[in-house]
């Protein structure tokens, strides 16, 4: 049964897995124009069913262990979060591929689905991440202490934040190419038009005549980011489509790169 068929939402869910700062926002802005379809901002629909499912684990569960209504929370948490989102295709922007996530995907959503799996160089999104901060004080990794570049961009690489899980989901999403649809950043930003072509076919939908200029920032269904929350400009795009130099690459310390240097797409 697919999602449009489902009597409980009839509604098309796809999923977004990137890096931060490798285009997310950029797709999302141009997929948006589009009525009928709408790219979340970051998603905390996995964080739902995560929490829910780590419950399991807590003594008042294993107390009165009744699996049986959990789970039907559980197999319902999409359902429930899209019901009065007015478009009728989602693309939900999360880790979705991580092996943990991709295992409570299969016993709880238990529907097929597909994903877009935007790809970027990971010294070209740390270059990103060095010259936003630089050019904004207010940049989360300004605001904890960390004396140069090295400690902040090794914050930006914590194993336990945003950075590390989409690598780990894009790296397991190479395993299941029969349900992902690869996209490089540099050729969506060269060669925009063929390649959201080539996301409307995988996606098995009519093409939408999108523009590539006068961009507009996010906003979906009336609610815009707060960058307060991480640091100004986080998630502001430029309104043309179009590849740019970044000089702060040559600036990336030595060690990160020899860390991570090797990582690339």
């Amino acid at each position: 049964m697919t999602l449009a068929q489902n009597p409980r939402l009839n509604k098309d869910l796809y999923f977004l897995v990137a890096l931060p700062r490798s285009g997310n926002t950029l797709f999302t802005s141009i997929i948006n124009q589009n009525p009928d379809i709408v790219c979340t901002p970051n998603s905390i629909t996995l964080e739902i069913m995560k929490d829910l499912f780590l419950l399991k684990q807590t003594d008042v569960f294993q107390n009165y262990p009744d699996h049986k209504s959990l789970d039907n929370v559980l197999d319902s948490v999409y359902d429930n979060y899209y019901k009065d989102w007015p478009q009728k295709v989602i693309i939900d922007r999360g880790p979705v591929m991580t092996p943990g996530n991709y295992a409570l995907m299969q016993k709880h959503f238990k529907r097929h689905f597909k994903c877009i799996v935007i790809l970027r160089d990971l010294m070209d999104v740390l270059a990103s991440y060095m010259k936003w901060y630089k050019n904004n004080p207010d940049a989360f990794v300004n605001r904890y202490g960390c004396k140069n570049d090295d400690e902040k961009l090794g914050m930006v690489m914590n194993a336990d934040g945003a950075v590390a899980k989409d690598l780990e989901a894009i790296k397991n999403s190479f395993n299941f190419p029969d349900i992902c649809h690869f996209v490089k950043y540099d050729d969506l930003v060269a060669q925009p038009e063929k390649e959201m072509r080539k996301i409307y076919e995988f996606m098995n939908l009519p093409y939408y005549d999108h523009k590539f200029e006068d961009l507009k920032q996010i906003e979906v269904n009336g609610i815009a980011y707060d960058d307060k929350i991480v640091g100004k400009n986080m998630h502001k795009i430029r309104t043309v489509v179009r590849k740019e130099s970044n000089p702060y690459i040559d600036q990336i310390p030595e060690r990160i790169r020899a860390k991570y240097g090797h990582i690339r797409f």
